[in-house]
């Protein structure tokens, strides 16, 4: 059985357990942090980050997009792909994906981990108040970009389900966690999250409790 090395509030940890979950691909879960590290990481790799595949046949596969690759080439639905056969929506797949866990996790998520768990768990301080202001000015940008994408379809490429919702739904999710997002505002990326939060892949995700924060008081609602 494969086994994911992974952080409950990690997005990229997030976006590898939906994409198995949707698969319907049996795996086990081992936790770990990049921002605290523990012997299961050092093991592997000093420089190992999270996500990561465990394997018995195979090297441990680290990273989003490496593990991603992994599972399309040997475990993905074949009339339903993730990451779709046509070249044009392939295309805008692997943009928004860059965007998602380049831009976005750069300029939003990763600023608000940063403050709010990896301070906690590395017991450095409490959030930096003119950090998170900067990372929410960022994230309205974001979510106005996503609002006009989701405006006029059903998903982010037009009407199929690909790599790039999974991708935008793990770091809406952690946020939403944190109750970050404030959904009044962004009526299309909530009917959007509405829909993927509300499929069978999202069940795991919708139950996690870190430790040393509780979720949003709606996080799990489907109507929410």
């Amino acid at each position: 059985m494969l086994k994911l090395l992974h952080h409950k509030l990690d997005p990229a940890s997030r976006l590898i357990r939906l994409i198995l979950h949707e698969y319907a691909i049996d795996f086990s879960l081992e936790e770990a942090s990049n921002w605290k590290r523990t012997k299961n990481l050092d093991e592997i790799d000093n420089a190992a980050f999270l996500p990561i595949l465990l394997n018995d046949r195979i090297s441990p596969i680290i990273g989003p997009l490496a593990i991603v690759q992994h599972i399309e080439e040997n475990y993905a639905l074949e009339n339903n792909p993730l990451i779709a056969k046509n070249a044009k929506l392939r295309a805008d797949i692997w943009r928004l994906y860059d965007w998602i866990m380049g831009k976005f996790n750069d300029e939003v998520s990763n600023y608000i981990l940063e403050e709010k768990i990896a301070k906690s768990e590395q017991k450095i301080g409490s959030p930096d108040p003119a950090i998170l202001r900067a990372a929410k000015i960022n994230l309205k940008q974001h979510e106005k970009y996503f609002n006009y994408l989701l405006s006029d379809r059903t998903w982010l490429i037009g009407n199929y389900l690909s790599l790039a919702d999974f991708a935008l739904s793990a770091h809406i999710s952690v946020l939403d966690y944190l109750g970050e997002i404030v959904w009044v505002e962004n009526s299309e990326l909530k009917n959007w999250y509405s829909a993927i939060k509300s499929r069978p892949a999202f069940r795991a995700i919708l139950k996690d409790k870190y430790a040393r924060l509780k979720p949003s008081s709606h996080y799990a609602d489907l109507d929410f």
